[in-house]
């Protein structure tokens, strides 16, 4: 009822957004989310859980203007943060004249309208959704980053994160891997669509940045859908650097859940300096024919890798799969800031 009331009957006038002291500028009508009049002005800061404020993307730095940190705040920021002034867009109600900081690549994302050119179905309940742009006609972004695709939901759209699966040397498409989750709105929109569907999404998003340095070793490793950013990571390499060492550990569950090895395997071939490892976790009488690694992926890691290799590694797949191989990284030499990573 109070907030139906402070709807019916305050009013807050226009307020002015001062974006990067000024580097963008907005006056917009006060009483509404901060993240849903960026959105309406074409600033696309990330933000995949539809304004819920569960998923702690659509951060940023208010330097005056925000009012005290919310309830529904506090359990996506750090202590440290709430003392720098760190806020969640998407749950900061414009009341007054507003300025933040963001990154400054944030404000060059842009909407993309695409339309859908093929979909393969990689296992079960994984699918390559590759997406041909139409407007703008080319996508300019760094292996491993993400765009954010708009689906619709009863409650209107809704933004969800894909890694780009395809290499930054094909601008005018953006490859996705899909897994279909069990009441998932994206993943199910996604899976659903045929070629000749237009689809829009938001980007590129995302902190991975590639070293450049020839002489520093690359390890990629992932499990299920974190397959995209490591597909991406890989072949943009190959295409610059074809002499780079660069290790691709990719867990599994069982033989059925095993996508893209045979591709990988002949890049391999043709880059010797490239190496391949597949495991599976769990022994099932269908995988008897496996002759590759078993167990949990962290393990095969732990088996390649040698110690105090000068090192870069980019790991994408669930927090267990993270945490272990970052342990097992930094036993073997590799530096923290040397590691990026994306849970899911």
């Amino acid at each position: 009822m109070l907030m139906v009331s402070e709807y019916l009957l305050i009013s807050y006038g226009v307020c002015k957004i001062d974006i990067n002291a000024g580097e963008k500028s907005l006056a917009v009508e006060g009483g509404r989310m901060l993240l849903e009049s960026l959105y309406e002005n074409e600033i696309f800061i990330p933000s995949a859980c539809g304004g819920k404020g569960t998923c702690g993307h659509c951060k940023v730095s208010v330097i005056a203007g925000g009012g005290p940190v919310l309830p529904t705040e506090t359990s996506m920021l750090t202590r440290r943060e709430i003392r720098s002034g760190i806020r969640l867009a998407c749950q900061l109600k414009i009341r007054e004249d507003i300025y933040f900081r963001v990154p400054q690549e944030l404000l060059n994302v842009m909407m993309f309208a695409s339309r859908v050119q093929t979909t393969v179905n990689l296992t079960r309940d994984i699918k390559q959704i590759r997406l041909s742009l139409v407007d703008p006609p080319e996508i300019s972004h760094r292996p491993g980053q993400y765009v954010q695709v708009q689906a619709p939901s009863q409650d209107g759209p809704v933004f969800r994160a894909y890694s780009i699966s395809s290499p930054v040397y094909k601008p005018d498409a953006v490859e996705l891997v899909v897994k279909l989750v069990q009441g998932g709105i994206a993943s199910t929109y996604l899976h659903n669509l045929a070629p000749g569907d237009t689809v829009s999404f938001t980007g590129p998003y995302g902190d991975f940045r590639l070293n450049e340095d020839p002489s520093v070793e690359i390890v990629c490793v992932g499990g299920g859908c974190g397959m995209a950013p490591m597909k991406n990571i890989i072949y943009t390499l190959y295409e610059q650097w074809p002499d780079r060492v660069c290790w691709l550990f990719f867990g599994c569950r069982t033989r059925s859940d095993v996508f893209y090895l045979e591709r990988f395997e002949k890049l391999a071939q043709e880059h010797p300096s490239f190496h391949v490892v597949y495991a599976l976790s769990e022994e099932l009488d269908e995988d008897n024919q496996w002759d590759g690694e078993r167990g949990f992926i962290h393990l095969s890691v732990d088996k390649y890798l040698e110690p105090d290799v000068g090192r870069q590694a980019f790991l994408c797949g669930p927090e267990l799969m993270i945490e272990a191989v970052k342990r097992v990284l930094n036993e073997k030499g590799t530096k923290s800031e040397n590691i990026f990573y994306d849970k899911f």
